[in-house]
């Protein structure tokens, strides 16, 4: 019995979890997965009914505006968050004084919830008491910026939010990975005459492929679990102009009481992270095959 025991106590002690995850993860998203094939409305239905939920989903103007906005939203976030952690990540790799300082406050962002986040932008970029009036205060009364109550550039206002919030992380990244590359190649680029820009983009940056890859992945999980963020800093609108997909789902989920629907976009979301991670999980096991 004691050796039993000492066999298969790791077994069951993570049994309990196990089954909670096989139920309340992967459970859940069969039962998704179902019901995004039936007429279901306010009270789910478990009749097969093809792919109706589906044929409406892709006809309704506001999916089509939300899936816009996800890549919309997605490339300017993930180009100009990664852009700019790496040159922040260059600026610190110079071993400048204020490092510990400027480090602290790029990071601190990364603190804060997206709750937070979007509530101080809220503030910010409001036309009535935020950047516009403090602009308009000091003298300027044609200053504008309404981009927050513009249709056409309210998404924007949730890119610079975004950005300001994961950017510090997206350095930490690249500085982490800037130390790690052999300083002694660097040293022998250095004594053949090598300008400090051609070592950066010849030598070091492209030695970072695998981390540039994982903050792709990470910003990429960001930019589409980005529900938070859009609730607080424009509640979806104005109108539905900065609808995503998961602001779509739990709006027909909870505000329209139509779970086919909900289901529907749950599981088109689902399918875009399958896009980015089985890529990534595979190159991973491939090279590690390799």
């Amino acid at each position: 019995m004691i050796k039993w025991l000492e066999t298969n106590t790791p077994k069951l002690v993570l049994a309990p979890s196990f089954v909670a995850v096989l139920i309340f993860v992967y459970g859940f998203i069969a039962w998704t997965a179902w019901v995004s094939l039936t007429r279901s409305r306010l009270l789910p239905k478990y009749e097969i009914d093809g792919l109706i939920q589906y044929d409406r989903l892709f006809a309704s103007p506001r999916w089509d505006t939300a899936f816009n906005n996800l890549f919309l939203f997605g490339f300017l976030f993930i180009t100009i968050a990664m852009i700019l952690g790496l040159s922040l990540a260059i600026l610190l790799d110079q071993n400048i004084r204020t490092e510990g300082a400027i480090r602290t406050i790029y990071l601190y962002p990364m603190a804060l919830s997206m709750i937070v986040t979007g509530t101080a932008w809220k503030w910010i970029l409001n036309p009535g008491l935020g950047l516009e009036a403090t602009v308009r205060g000091w003298g300027f009364e044609d200053f504008t910026f309404d981009w927050l109550i513009n249709p056409d550039m309210a998404i924007y206002t949730v890119v610079i939010a975004a950005i300001w919030q994961s950017s510090g992380f997206v350095m930490a990244l690249f500085l982490a990975g800037l130390r790690s590359v052999d300083q002694e190649i660097i040293k022998a680029a250095q004594v053949d005459g090598i300008p400090t820009w051609r070592v950066y983009t010849a030598i070091i940056i492209p030695s970072m492929a695998p981390i540039f890859l994982s903050a792709f992945i990470v910003l990429s999980h960001i930019a589409i679990k980005s529900f938070d963020l859009v609730i607080a800093l424009t509640g979806g609108g104005p109108g539905y102009a900065t609808d995503l997909p998961a602001t779509y789902m739990y709006t027909m989920a909870f505000s329209r009481g139509d779970i086919g629907q909900a289901a529907s976009s749950a599981m088109i979301m689902m399918m875009v992270v399958f896009a980015i991670i089985v890529p990534y999980l595979y190159s991973e096991l491939r090279s590690k095959d390799d």
